[in-house]
């Protein structure tokens, strides 16, 4: 028996226990308010999507043609049509989940109005989005169900028990999200406080990076401060105390290093003994060997090997890290991340390169060889550009001709229809299944491409509404294609739930309920 039928004879038993007071209630109707309504908490919520990437994690390290991906949602609406489109393209929500960027969060959802990737919007901000993702994915739930039940109503014979089944076998539109914490938003207890938001909404995965809080800056931008790793650990350990806390025992922890485009640290780490944690964090700062004679009024120094060395200090108070020791600081905060509790990795690269990426993980894998990347497909790349420049930089190694391409303008038009961009862009579709394969990456996100998308749909709605087209505009560029390739929300009164209102009516009026969905509805055009 489904649980649809189980909780049909459920509340039919507390219907007769009740007598008389409760005849007006329907079994049948309640166990469908209840079908609508699986997940009743955010703890729900992350207990369920953290056993699927743990899940999706084990699928990975078996067979890496099974790598995960998701898109960076700014609002629950972007979210939810995201997965409704899912589901309709595919008859499923496997391996494809929700990122949370932490970059939109600033831009799109401070009361600051738009602010940079700086980790000064409000700290509840990202709880909230989280929160609000997942209502409106629980009302995609909801609003399907109740397409399938009024389809039940109606129903005759096998089609009636073939409804039945996809109410029995309903998928959920609730996929996990890993969610952007940044830096943490101040020290380790701050980091505790605002995971435990984050969990209490629904995250079953953190995302966290080793830059300074109050110094971050987007992974894509300069200026970058990283800090010493028992800094960096001591957050991620608030993390795990705040999953195993709130009873979600395998919830998932994504370490980020910002070492490779990370230059500078506010802190010389604490060493104890030569070739500890802190010594291996120091022994990449930019130094020059000085005596006590050569020292000058308020020089910091440290002693290494019987030395006395001083650390190259900037006037901003900050160290420097020697240059072209961003890889090799990379994979040591990797394994020392994993190996301190994180579940999965982040490298935040300056570009889309395989080669760079696979060398990185190859090293880490030498030491943990289960580990995974998180990767960030970013559209801070310019992603025609490097894969065109990787094409052409690959055939003049191979003895091509390329004179007829200026590598430094591939991104121009004319270039479109050649050999080198059509390889170019081949390579671009097939960089998820490639890097999955050759460079350990487990998980493929974009962080921002419902801003990108709204931005570029607005404009040509605007260039179209506003100028000679007018309401040919919108008909022809909007409409038209939202009725022709089946966009749910096209029928926007269904979408917003009147037809789960109207259901309610029924449940609560009988007859005397006053429907929104009669003949004189316009939906009904569509």
């Amino acid at each position: 028996m489904s649980q649809y039928q189980d909780d049909i004879k459920a509340i039919a038993g507390l219907k007769d226990k009740e007598g008389s007071a409760w005849n007006a209630i329907n079994p049948e109707s309640a166990a469908r308010m209840r079908a609508q309504n699986r997940f009743k908490t955010g703890l729900d919520i992350a207990r369920y999507t953290a056993k699927i990437m743990r899940d999706d994690m084990a699928s990975y390290d078996a067979d890496s043609s099974k790598y995960t991906q998701s898109l960076g949602c700014w609002h629950g609406f972007i979210g939810q049509q995201k997965m409704i489109s899912i589901k309709k393209h595919f008859n499923n929500t496997d391996r494809r989940y929700l990122y949370l960027s932490g970059w939109m969060i600033a831009a799109l959802r401070s009361e600051f109005g738009p602010l940079p990737d700086q980790s000064m919007h409000e700290k509840t901000a990202v709880a909230g989005l989280i929160k609000e993702l997942y209502t409106f994915l629980r009302q995609a739930d909801a609003r399907e169900l109740g397409g399938l039940f009024r389809q039940l109503d109606g129903a005759q014979g096998a089609a009636k028990q073939a409804i039945q089944d996809k109410i029995d076998n309903h998928v959920t539109h609730v996929v996990p999200i890993i969610a952007d914490i940044d830096a943490g938003f101040g020290n380790a207890e701050a980091t505790y406080l605002m995971a435990k938001q984050m969990i209490e909404a629904g995250a079953c995965c953190i995302q966290i990076e080793n830059q300074v809080s109050d110094e971050k800056q987007c992974g894509h931008q300069d200026g970058k401060v990283t800090v010493p790793h028992e800094d960096f650990l001591a957050k991620i350990r608030a993390i795990r105390y705040a999953f195993l806390e709130l009873g979600v025992d395998d919830g998932v922890i994504v370490a980020r290093t910002d070492s490779l485009g990370a230059g500078l640290t506010k802190q010389i780490a604490v060493t104890r003994e030569p070739g500890d944690l802190g010594d291996q964090y120091n022994s990449f700062l930019d130094v020059e060997e000085v005596s006590t004679e050569s020292m000058s009024n308020g020089d910091v120094v440290i002693k290494r090997d019987g030395k006395l060395l001083r650390p190259k200090r900037l006037p901003s108070n900050l160290f420097q890290f020697r240059e072209g020791t961003g890889e090799e600081r990379c994979v040591l905060d990797c394994i020392t991340s994993l190996n301190n509790g994180a579940d999965l990795l982040w490298i935040e690269t300056e570009k889309p390169h395989i080669a760079q990426i696979g060398g990185m993980i190859k090293a880490i894998r030498k030491v943990i060889p289960n580990a995974k990347l998180v990767y960030n497909n970013s559209p801070s790349f310019n992603w025609t550009l490097n894969f065109r420049q990787q094409i052409f930089d690959l055939m003049k190694s191979q003895g091509k001709d390329v004179s007829a391409y200026e590598r430094a303008a591939l991104m121009s038009v004319e270039y479109d229809a050649t050999e080198l961009a059509i390889a170019a862009d081949e390579k671009i579709r097939t960089f998820q299944a490639d890097s999955a394969r050759e460079a350990g990456i487990f998980h493929h996100l974009i962080t921002l491409p419902t801003y990108h998308t709204a931005a570029l749909s607005t404009d040509n709605l605007a260039k179209e509404y506003f100028g000679d087209q007018g309401m040919l505009g919108y008909v022809a560029g909007v409409q038209r294609k939202e009725i022709r390739q089946g966009i749910a929300c096209v029928k926007h009164q269904n979408m917003a739930g009147s037809d789960i209102g109207d259901d309610h009516k029924d449940y609560f009026s009988g007859e005397a309920a006053l429907k929104a969905s009669g003949k004189d509805n316009t939906m009904n055009q569509f």
